[in-house]
């Protein structure tokens, strides 16, 4: 692995890796769950080093920060001006250059778009033009491309956000309780007056209680919670705790494999018993709201030394039978769903990679080693090509590259864009060759 100093350091790279497929890609924090930052055989550019919020200018409302920047970090910086982004994603230790080549999207997709809709510009590193500044309104095609393009297009250096004002750290979140799936899927297709809303399914349950819920719908809190007084304005200097504290506690190297069907079974309906049937207007702190997860530090350990499978679809709208007949390939198939999140999603956005388009989207962790689990996934792959879905492809590092053009139909033009910016196929990753996404070589 190559640890990038300075953008010379990266054009230098870029430049000594002339050989066809060569198979160079940038690296961030290493949260992606599959292999669009590994490239076997090539070299790795870890970014990293080069973490530094260059600016933030409040008249204009945006931020500029380095490749190797993570969301907690703009987060905290933007906080003590009292802003904040516009979209987040499940976790706050993703870098800005992974959150753009991922195209990462939140709880409020359905009324902000993804990440890639607020990137006002970005520094790219291409291996045939060298530095290229990039904005809507200079190399649109390349712009766009890099929104979501996986690293494909270039290596991102530095970008400039689009930030907005932050009324206080705290969500006022309603909370529903629903006793199965066909009154998860009636109350979230329902019109959506909340800005931020998503759904834990517990799809361990049998019966018809298979796909009962805990709903939040949730909107920013202007004023801080009487029991818990916050400042009125946030001081230029202050890092507000719920904003920037780490994890409660963290599992160990060489945990063994605690968890298991029975016992989540369990977990998963003591959780559903013990949520509120219906609440209104509750207080929640914005980190333990946004990134759940982050309070428990490396908590994929806790599926021991053969991990988890993380795959995420998203149907359609209109397509909802499908949508039902994914849930019954996981029914039918036992899949051990270990966690399961759903959201709604509004219009596309972005480049010919960029994975969210209107619809619905699950996301199902699994153990690895699940019996019939390679079968049962791919069931789903050709039930979701076959709607006109797709699977997200952060997440992916074992699908069939015959199913890629159905799930992304404008892979020609990423293509075009990476013959002009690429034309010697020097940035390529596992993830490129193993789908051969433009061509590229197995």
């Amino acid at each position: 692995m190559f640890e990038a100093q300075s953008a010379e350091d990266v054009l230098d790279l870029l430049d000594r890796e002339r050989a066809p497929g060569a198979g160079v890609i940038a690296r961030g924090a290493g949260r992606s769950y599959g292999d669009a930052a590994q490239s076997g055989g090539g070299e790795v550019i870890d970014m990293t080093a080069l973490d530094r919020i260059v600016s933030v200018d409040e008249q204009s409302m945006l931020i500029t920060a380095q490749a190797g920047a993570t969301i907690a970090q703009l987060m905290a910086r933007l906080a003590a001006q009292g802003l904040g982004l516009p979209v987040v994603p499940g976790t706050r230790h993703v870098t800005l250059a992974g959150a753009i080549a991922s195209d990462i999207h939140g709880k409020n997709h359905h009324r902000d778009g993804a990440f890639a809709r607020h990137v006002h510009s970005l520094r790219l590193c291409t291996p045939a033009d060298g530095l290229l500044d990039l904005s809507p309104h200079f190399d649109p095609d390349l712009f766009y491309a890099t929104l979501g393009g996986m690293g494909l297009t270039g290596v991102v250096l530095e970008a400039t956000l689009r930030v907005e004002r932050l009324r206080s750290p705290w969500v006022s979140a309603d909370i529903d309780r629903t006793a199965g799936l066909a009154g998860t899927l009636e109350l979230m297709s329902g019109e959506e007056r909340h800005r931020y809303s998503v759904a834990w399914l517990d799809l361990l349950a049998g019966g018809r209680s298979m796909g009962r819920a805990i709903v939040s719908r949730a909107d920013p809190l202007a004023d801080p919670p009487p029991k818990q007084p916050l400042p009125r304005r946030l001081s230029r200097s202050a890092r507000p705790p719920s904003l920037t504290g780490g994890p409660l506690l963290t599992v160990p190297r060489g945990c063994p494999d605690v968890l298991h069907p029975a016992t989540m079974r369990a977990f998963n309906a003591l959780r559903w018993r013990i949520s509120p049937r219906r609440e209104r207007e509750r207080p929640q702190a914005m980190a333990p709201y946004f990134f759940p997860l982050d309070a428990l530090g490396e908590w994929s350990r806790l599926y021991g030394p053969r991990g988890l499978i993380q795959y995420q679809l998203v149907i359609p709208a209109g397509r909802e039978s499908a949508l039902e007949a994914s849930f019954e390939v996981i029914r039918r198939r036992r899949l051990p769903v270990y966690l399961a999140v759903f959201k709604r999603f509004g219009a596309a956005f972005g480049g010919p990679l960029s994975f969210p388009i209107e619809g619905w989207t699950l996301a199902i962790d699994m153990p690895a080693g699940a019996p019939g689990l390679a079968a049962a996934l791919e069931e789903l792959d050709l039930l979701v090509a076959g709607c006109g879905g797709r699977v997200y492809l952060s997440k992916d590092a074992r699908m069939r590259r015959e199913l890629l053009a159905e799930m992304y139909p404008r892979l020609g033009e990423l293509a075009a864009v990476r013959e002009r910016v690429d034309p010697d196929g020097v940035l390529g990753s596992d993830l490129s060759r193993r789908l051969r996404i433009d061509g590229a070589p197995a």
